[in-house]
């Protein structure tokens, strides 16, 4: 008792201190010098319990603050007090999903929790399936095995040699797990056809219809295309409709990759960005992400009933026995491709009973409030650029800083190869003074630039001040 509660003690004060304005964000220190400050090594013989709780205190010293108020490096930020107790609670209870048997309350809690997020994307009364995995990627593949289950069942018994060439449609702007997914589950990421994007980032509808009529003339198969609600770099949605009436001309499988910016649904305000939604068949969802829900903690919605079921069961009998005393359809496991599965669902219904629904549509409507300000406070501002024209759809802000070193370059090559280096020397810059973070990169044609996400709830207007003003005093030598 007296170990735990000096633990607890370290974690209280540590989260005290991440939201601390004046405390670092990060101590950051170079990977050889962090391993010869600290003995991390594994011994043969236990370490004493005031050890255990030197090495607590050492790992938190060097963790990134990722609760800290200028933290916005991710697209999941900020700490929940209420998600934060529900994942103390889920590690106590130490228990696993795969049965009621074993998890009762938690199984019927993802029960309910996904219902409800089948009728907020507008399903007919929440009917559908889902479930709860290890992060995005691993929901989007999901989505990938059933549309490729439900169009030739066969595959799950014979493997792909009993089925023809499948090729799967996305946008050149969404995330690289749909690639990923498509060499994990053998179909290969050259059958993945990535889609034209307009300037702001949104699949072409016309392009999709083209590729895929292009590809049935090849004899390939059109299984499944995944429409993204919120990409990664500029927070961009594509138009769901036009890709929904595309789908059902031409019979293919839509999924809806909402993984940041599918929590919009929670938001009367902005929810019309992913219009169209409710006609996909199934749809990633990240709570860890707009939502503040400590990670990890991503849905996978499917409108049919049962697939995920026939798909993946292999009715193991030691585990999922038919003649228990009670209701078989509570035993979850064996429509998820994990065996033991993570009790990832208390965290986002205890958040959720503290917040209601108008909480979190709060708190999102914030987030998209401050990223409005950034961006008219910065797009005619000396020295910034933005990526795009417009405002932004999501909370991605986009932009180039432009020291006095480069603003007046008339050279433009040499003005691009001296830009596309800024930002990361400006990145490294943050990290050493530990002040903020944000990140950059390169996108297509066009060099560095930051990309400035807010989903961390205790960020403010001042705390936006900042990072312009630490950005132009980072850079201003350069």
């Amino acid at each position: 008792m007296n170990f735990l509660q000096e633990v607890v003690d370290i974690l209280l004060a540590y989260i005290v201190e991440s939201f601390d304005r004046s405390t670092k964000v990060i101590d950051f220190h170079y990977p050889n010098e962090l391993l010869q400050r600290n003995n991390w090594e594994l011994s043969d013989e236990p370490e004493t319990l005031d050890d255990i709780l030197i090495s607590c205190r050492a790992t938190l010293k060097y963790a990134i603050k990722t609760a800290h108020p200028r933290y916005f490096n991710q697209l999941s930020t900020g700490l929940d007090m209420v998600g934060l107790a529900a994942d103390w609670l889920t590690s106590t209870a130490n228990t696993n999903m795969f049965t009621y048997e074993v998890a009762p309350v938690f199984v019927l809690l993802e029960y309910v929790t996904l219902k409800k997020m089948r009728e907020i994307i507008g399903w007919q009364d929440g009917h559908g399936d889902g479930i709860f995995s290890p992060g995005g990627a691993i929901s989007n593949m999901y989505a990938m095995l059933l549309a490729r289950y439900k169009m030739f069942p066969e595959v799950k018994e014979k493997g792909m040699s009993s089925v023809p060439r499948l090729v799967a449609f996305t946008s050149e702007h969404s995330h690289f797990s749909i690639k990923k997914g498509a060499a994990a589950l053998g179909i290969g990421t050259e059958s993945v056809i990535c889609i034209k994007a307009d300037e702001r980032g949104k699949m072409i509808p016309s392009d999709l219809e083209r590729r895929i009529i292009e590809a049935k003339q090849k004899g390939y198969v059109p299984f499944f295309v995944s429409a993204t609600a919120g990409t990664t770099v500029y927070g961009a949605f594509d138009p769901l409709i036009a890709i929904a009436d595309i789908c059902k001309k031409h019979d293919v499988w839509m999924h809806v990759d909402g993984a940041w910016g599918g929590s919009l649904l929670m938001s009367r305000k902005h929810r019309w960005k992913l219009n169209g939604v409710e006609r996909a068949n199934s749809m990633t969802w990240n709570p860890h992400k707009m939502m503040a829900v400590p990670l990890q903690c991503s849905a996978l919605l499917v409108r049919e009933e049962g697939l995920m079921q026939s798909c993946n069961q292999m009715q193991a009998c030691y585990l999922f026995q038919q003649d228990k005393h009670y209701d078989l359809q509570y035993d979850t496991g064996d429509k998820a491709l994990q065996c033991g599965r993570h009790v990832d669902i208390f965290k986002l219904w205890l958040m959720w009973r503290a917040k209601g629904t108008i909480g979190f549509e709060a708190q999102i409507d914030k987030c998209l409030e401050l990223s409005e300000y950034l961006y008219n406070k910065i797009k005619d501002r000396e020295g910034y650029q933005m990526v795009f024209d417009g405002k932004p759809q999501h909370t991605n802000v986009c932009f180039w800083y432009l020291p006095p070193g480069v603003r007046y370059l008339e050279d433009k090559v040499e003005r691009m190869k001296r830009l596309h280096k800024v930002a990361p020397v400006i990145k490294a810059r943050m990290m050493e003074y530990g002040t903020t973070m944000v990140s950059y990169q390169p996108q297509g044609d066009k060099v560095n630039f930051f990309r400035m996400v807010i989903s961390n709830p205790a960020a403010t207007f001042e705390d936006i001040d900042f990072l312009i003003e630490e950005i132009e005093r980072l850079g201003q030598d350069l």
